[in-house]
């Protein structure tokens, strides 16, 4: 994939999360990777026989995160203070930020800030070896599972607010099939293992449908 990114200093574009090599991690992903070359999505997000699920959540998340967040790098030039002041996904609905820990009480703010709020946050989770392990032999914390719903129920958010606020931005660089694809992979993942709530995608329902409807089992 290439990615338009032009010289842009907004802090809410993230480095790149990467698993380590020579981790059963690093193989999963590179198993979850060649399974998507063959272009069938349902395939892909399936639990390869005989493997973990916290592991597979694990490995799946992070890569969503670097999606998503590659996919936001492209647009944030467009995603302003002014011309996002509050973090939306069309006139229904707004999103207000709380981490439960820093910001206990949900706050308004613009969608650049939320965004980058949210995306510091995920990569933090993501960072911390006691939650997200990587070597082997460490197990996943009980909790596991429910911070992995957290972290996608809210990086599904970036994509509503890309659809419903960026998508003419994205069709004018080029990037639509990107997106379309990265959401149809995320959906497909996330209703697998019904890691989001049916109310959470309320925002994108129609396109669900949409892009689901031809590959309905």
């Amino acid at each position: 994939m290439s990615f338009l990114f032009g010289s842009r200093s907004n802090k809410t574009f993230k480095p790149k999360k990467n698993i380590p090599e020579g981790t059963h991690q690093y193989d999963l992903m590179r198993h979850a990777a060649a399974t998507l070359g063959s272009g069938n999505l349902r395939l892909a997000v399936m639990l390869p026989e005989g493997e973990d699920l916290n592991e597979w959540v694990a490995v799946n998340t992070v890569d969503f995160f670097n999606q998503i967040n590659m996919l936001y790098g492209t647009i944030t030039e467009f995603c302003t203070e002014e011309s996002c002041a509050v973090m939306s996904a069309g006139p229904k609905y707004e999103y207000h930020w709380a981490d439960g820990h820093t910001v206990k009480k949900p706050i308004k703010c613009s969608a650049p800030k939320y965004i980058d709020y949210l995306m510091t946050w995920a990569q933090d989770q993501l960072d911390d070896e006691t939650l997200f392990p990587s070597k082997i032999g460490v197990p996943f914390p009980k909790s596991f599972l429910l911070m992995a719903k957290t972290i996608l129920k809210r990086l599904f958010r970036v994509y509503a607010h890309i659809y419903h606020q960026h998508f003419p931005e994205v069709v004018q660089l080029g990037e639509e099939a990107h997106l379309n694809t990265s959401f149809k992979h995320f959906i497909f993942f996330v209703q697998e293992f019904n890691l989001i709530e049916r109310k959470e995608l309320a925002p994108l329902q129609e396109l669900i449908d949409k892009l689901t409807a031809k590959d309905a089992r």
